[in-house]
């Protein structure tokens, strides 16, 4: 293993794979639990925190438009989820207060990529 399991390139790649699942067109065969769903959104609030730790001129530099552009699409991928129905089986593995989550976790897939 020459990089880091929990490194941020690793961070984005796998936001960018659950984004790609999301979206329409995806065929993917392979396994996808619900867990591995909260998994995803916990990379993604890793990025966030990275992020915030960068100077201001990163969040403005390629690494801040790739994220936004992740983001972007992931939005367009899920719907608001304001009775956070996912909740039983989604959670973050970090106690915080749901006003602290980040968006992702209050949205829900269009397409979901788990079985039902």
């Amino acid at each position: 293993m020459t990089v880091p399991t929990y490194s941020v390139a690793d961070r984005f790649a796998s936001w960018e794979r659950l984004i790609r699942r999301l979206e329409p067109g995806w065929d993917g065969d392979d396994f996808y639990p619900i867990s591995a769903y909260d998994n995803d959104l916990d990379s993604r609030d890793a990025l966030d925190q990275v992020m915030r730790a960068l100077p201001e001129e990163a969040n403005e530099g390629p690494l801040g438009q790739l994220l936004a552009r992740l983001d972007t699409r992931f939005r367009s991928a899920t719907v608001p989820d304001p009775e956070l129905s996912l909740r039983p089986w989604v959670r973050p593995t970090t106690e915080r207060p749901e006003e602290e989550l980040g968006e992702w976790w209050k949205r829900k897939p269009v397409r979901v990529p788990w079985p039902e």
